[in-house]
C-alpha cells in the first residue's frame, strides 16, 4: 500500500504481469467497495459516485518491468458543487505519472541533464520536461519577494544566433539567487520582472540598488520602472568592454600586419593570468612590432590600476588619469576606433561605474551563474526550446531547487 502510495478507502485488488510488451509490463488494479462515499475536491462532503472514469498512471519499475497503475476513478455529485471528479491521493491530477515516480524523476534531474534522465526512467523527455516544468512552476509560485532591495540581471545565450534569456538575481541571496528568467533581452524584459515582484510581494519603490551593464535599453528599462535605484556597472562589464575593443583592433590590424602566433587568445587575458609559453611569448613580441594592437591592450591593462582604488575618491582620480593617458596613448589612429568609442562609453557611464566603490554587490555571481548556464545547455547539447533551458536555469540557481527537494 504505501510503496503504491494508496490511502484508504483505496485498494489492490487486482495484478498481472504482461509479457507481450518489451519491457515486461506489471499492471496492478486499484479499486475500493461498492457503495463507497468519496470526498468532493471542492468542499469535501461525503457523495456517492455518479459515475466513473478509467484512468491509468505509470509508477516505479518492480525490477526491470515497467509498472502500471489502472483505477476507475469516480465522479462525484455534490449538492453543492454539482458533478466533479475526485483525485486520488497516488497521482496530481492531470499527471500519468505517480507522485512516487514524479519525485524519482526531479532527483535524476538535479543531477543529470533531463534527456539522460528520460533515457533511464524509460520514458520521453517531452513527458519528463512537463513534470519539471509543473513542478517549478509550483515552486515558483510560492517565492516571497517581499523584502527584495537590490537585484542584478544580465543576458545569457539561450541557443547559437540571437537568442538570448535575461536573469534577475536578488543581490541579498547568497546560494541559489535566481528569482526570474524571461526570453529575449532589453527594456521590456525589466518591465516584465517589475510586474513579477509585484505579483510575490514587493514593490519597485523598495528596490535601492540595480546591478547591470551599460546596455541603453537595460539603463532605461531601470530608470522607468524603478526610479529610486542606484545603477552600479559591474566592473567585470567595464574590462570586457576595453576587452572587445582590443580584440576588434586586433581582427582588422591582422588583415595587413603580421601577428604574433597565439596572440588572439593572450590579448584577451590579462598580464598576470595564467598563460601557455606561447601566449606569453606573444605579448612580449606585440610591444616589438609596434603593432595599434599594443596601444589597445596596454589601454586595457592599465583598467587593473583603477580596479585597485581603495576608496571612491582615488577611483575617480584614477578613472581621470585614466582617461588623459587612453587619448595620448590613442592619439587620432583611425585603427584604434574601437578603443576610442569604448572610452567614450565609460565616460559617459563613469559616475555609475564608481558606484561600484559605495556598493557592497557585484554582478560577478552573475557571470559565474551564466558559466553555470551554459555548462548546462552544453552537457544536455541544447534544451528543446527556450522554455526548458529558463526552467533548468530555476532548477540550477533558483529557490525553487531548494523548494523541489521537499516535494
Amino acid at each position: 500500500m504505501l510503496g503504491l502510495g494508496l490511502q484508504a478507502p483505496w485498494k489492490l485488488i487486482d495484478q498481472s504481469l504482461n509479457t507481450e510488451h518489451s519491457p515486461y509490463e506489471l499492471q496492478l488494479q486499484v479499486g475500493t467497495e461498492r457503495g463507497e462515499l468519496y470526498s468532493c475536491p471542492e468542499c469535501g462532503a461525503p457523495c456517492s459516485a455518479h459515475d466513473f472514469k478509467e484512468k491509468t498512471w505509470r509508477h516505479l519499475n518492480f525490477f526491470q518491468h515497467h509498472c502500471y497503475i489502472t483505477a476507475k476513478i469516480p465522479r462525484v455529485h455534490c449538492k453543492t458543487h454539482g458533478v466533479r471528479l475526485i483525485e486520488v491521493p497516488w497521482a496530481r491530477p492531470g499527471s500519468g505519472f505517480t507522485l512516487l515516480f514524479e519525485e524519482v524523476a526531479l532527483t535524476l534531474v538535479r543531477e543529470m541533464p533531463v534527456n539522460a534522465a528520460a533515457k533511464f526512467m524509460e520514458v520521453t523527455d517531452k513527458r519528463l520536461w512537463r513534470v519539471v516544468e509543473h513542478y517549478v512552476e509550483q515552486a515558483l509560485s510560492r517565492l516571497d519577494l517581499s523584502s527584495l532591495q537590490a537585484f542584478g540581471f544580465d543576458e545569457t545565450a539561450s541557443k547559437r544566433g540571437h537568442n538570448y534569456v535575461t536573469v534577475f538575481i536578488d543581490m541579498a541571496r547568497k546560494t541559489l539567487p535566481v528569482v526570474f528568467a524571461i526570453p529575449g533581452k532589453g527594456k521590456q524584459t525589466v518591465s516584465e520582472f517589475k510586474t513579477f515582484i509585484e505579483k510575490h510581494g514587493a514593490k519597485p519603490e523598495q528596490v535601492l540598488e540595480v546591478v547591470c551593464d551599460m546596455s541603453p535599453s537595460f539603463l532605461s528599462g531601470v530608470k522607468d520602472e524603478f526610479p529610486k535605484a542606484n545603477v552600479t556597472v559591474d566592473w567585470f562589464h567595464v574590462v570586457q568592454l576595453f576587452t572587445r575593443a582590443v580584440d576588434e583592433v586586433r581582427k582588422e590590424e591582422r588583415k595587413h600586419s603580421d601577428m604574433p602566433k597565439a596572440l588572439r587568445w593572450a590579448v584577451l587575458k590579462n598580464a598576470e593570468s595564467p598563460m601557455t609559453d606561447k601566449q606569453a611569448q606573444a605579448l612580449l613580441d606585440l610591444e616589438q612590432y609596434e603593432l595599434e594592437t599594443a596601444k589597445a591592450w596596454r589601454v586595457k591593462e592599465k583598467l587593473r590600476w583603477i580596479r585597485e582604488a581603495k576608496t571612491i575618491q582615488a577611483a575617480r582620480w584614477r578613472l581621470t588619469n585614466f582617461i588623459k593617458f587612453t587619448l595620448d596613448e590613442i592619439g587620432s589612429s583611425d585603427a584604434l576606433e574601437p578603443v576610442r568609442k569604448a572610452l567614450a562609453t565609460l565616460e559617459k557611464h563613469s559616475e555609475r561605474i564608481l558606484q561600484r566603490w559605495s556598493s557592497t554587490y557585484t554582478n560577478a555571481r552573475m557571470e559565474g551563474l551564466n558559466s553555470l548556464f551554459q555548462a548546462a545547455r552544453s552537457r544536455a547539447r541544447g534544451y528543446r526550446n527556450t522554455a526548458t533551458f529558463i526552467t533548468m536555469i530555476y532548477m540550477i540557481a533558483s529557490p525553487a531547487a531548494e523548494i523541489l527537494k521537499s516535494t
